[in-house]
This record gives structure tokens, sequence and C-alpha cells, in this order.
């Protein structure tokens, strides 16, 4: 009974943040590549302007890139990763961006779509395909180069290319700004960190390379602890150990997916960790610790404060 009323009060985009962070690193630079016209470039839009007079926006990122740039007057709905600005949660949930409902999107009646790399399934962008609805893909890149493609792509896809150089430029300056200030850090003095997406059943799933954490970890002049291995994986008691992590990262959230920190201190593996000697675990709304957007230099300074202190 205990587990039944804790599911009931697990919220449905906690499950969303889960599915998307774990799927991320795992799916191919260009998953959808084969489908044709469905998917076209950002440049492709010289030869047609886009109609993004009702505008649909799949990718939190996405969404806070339109928002930042001054044009969610077109935004007509959004998926159910898209949770900040708070304004954005009150646009329709056309569903979860890699499992997204053709007919959902199409009962807003959109003049396009604008998604992050990845989103999918195939099936539904193919149905979208046949409906002659353009379909833009904005890709993903966990450093500060690919966010700064982000908002050349967005801006370019709206017709805002000046808003975007704006932006750009500003977000630019406070991520070097942040990034510098990470650097500054010796060698032997950065922590090692491990970022562990779920505890269920005493299984631990970890970030290995490729990942938003392990790109934001490294923004913050820290050391991914876990290596060896690309995305999100459940790791062994010996994995852990070994590892020596300093720190344990985890998102911030309620509910059945939420880890106490009480029940990772009695995870035996972790129990005999550095991070575990001195319970150093950080929390961090999951958005803004992995969205990597505008935001993103604030994230790091958070990061770096709570990992290092100041």
């Amino acid at each position: 009974m205990t587990m039944f009323r804790n599911l009931k009060r697990i919220r449905p985009w906690e499950i969303a943040l889960t599915m998307v962070v774990m799927a991320l690193p795992l799916v191919p630079a260009n998953p959808i590549a084969g489908l044709g016209s469905l998917v076209r470039h950002a440049h492709a839009a010289e030869t047609k302007k886009l109609d993004t007079s009702r505008l649909v926006s799949i990718g939190g990122d996405v969404t806070e890139i339109v928002y930042a740039l001054g044009e969610e007057k077109r935004l007509i709905a959004r998926d159910s990763t898209s949770l900040y600005p708070k304004e954005a949660a009150k646009l329709p949930d056309v569903g979860y961006m890699r499992a997204l409902s053709p007919e959902g999107i199409l009962a807003v009646n959109p003049t396009a779509i604008i998604a992050v790399e990845g989103s999918g399934p195939p099936e539904a962008l193919a149905v979208l395909r046949n409906a002659s609805l353009p379909f833009e893909t904005v890709p993903q890149h966990y450093d500060r180069d690919g966010i700064l493609r982000k908002i050349e792509v967005v801006g370019t896809l709206l017709g805002v290319p000046e808003k975007a150089k704006a932006l750009e430029g500003k977000v630019a300056a406070d991520l070097d700004a942040a990034i510098n200030d990470s650097a500054k850090r010796p060698e032997a003095e950065r922590k090692r960190v491990l970022f562990i997406l779920s505890n269920q059943n005493g299984k631990i799933m970890a970030s290995g390379s490729d990942t938003a954490a392990d790109g934001i970890i490294k923004l913050t002049g820290a050391i991914n602890a876990i290596s060896g291995f690309s995305g999100y994986k459940s790791v062994t008691d010996e994995a852990i150990i070994e590892a020596k992590p300093d720190v344990i990262l985890i998102m911030d959230r309620e509910g059945p997916l939420s880890m106490s920190n009480e029940d990772l201190l009695k995870q035996p593996a972790i129990s005999l960790t550095p991070a575990a000697s001195h319970k150093a675990i950080v929390r961090m709304d999951g958005l803004h610790l992995l969205g990597f957007g505008p935001r993103t230099a604030s994230a790091i300074r958070e990061l770096n404060a709570a990992i290092y202190g100041g």
C-alpha cells in the first residue's frame, strides 16, 4: 500500500525529466536521418521562410531560448520537459519529447515545430511529414559552443538573427566568465563528482561521458568520477568504490524518484566513499543543472559554490 500511495504522488514531469536525461546521450547524432524533407537544417530556411506564427517547441532548452529571444508570442504548445520559465507550463502539453503524439500536435494546428535533436519517435515524425508540417531540429551538444549554436539556430528559424546575435553575445560573456572562474582552480584541488540519476532497488544509475551531467561537471572545473562508458548506466558497487567520489550530485525532486540523503548514505558502496564520510551530497534543479540553455552560466556558478563553497 505504501508503494501504491507513493506512486500516486509522482509528478508526471519528474518521469519525463528522468526519461529525457537518460535518453539524450544514447541516441545517434541524427536519429531521424533518412526521413527526407521532414527534417531540414536551419540554413534551409533561407530558401523558404518558415512560418512560425503558430509554433510548437520540443525540448526545455529550445523553449527557454524562444522566451529569451522575446518570441514567446509565437508559441501555442510545448513538450512536457518545457517547464521554464513558469509561463511555459501554462501552454498545452503535447507530450514527452521522445514519445510525441502526432494527433496531439496536429490538434493545436501549428504552422511549424522546432525540436531539440533526438526528438521522435520516427514514426510520429513521418505522420507529421505526410501532413506537410515543417519539423526543424536544433543540434544538441553539452558545451559552451553548443549552447551558442542552439541560440543561433533557433534565432535563424524564427527569422530574428539580430536578436539571436545579441543573446549569443550576452550568454557567451556570462558563460566565459563562469568557465574562466572554474578554470582557475588548481588541478590538485579539483573534486571528483558522481552524478546519480536514480537509485532503484539499490541499483545506482550514474553518468558516464557524453552526457549533460558530464558536461556540466567539466564546465564547473570538477572531475566526473565515473569513466569508461558513455551515457547513463547502472554501475556496480565495486565501480562506485573505485571511483572515490568526493561529492555526490543528484537532481532535487519529489516522489518515488527522489532520493533522500539518508537512503543514499545507507548504500554499502556509497558509505565507503569520501563523499559519504563528509556527507557531501549536492542537490540541484534538474532543468537548471542539465538544460544547457541560456541559464547554464548560473548553473555552473551554483554547482561550483555547492561543491567548493563560497
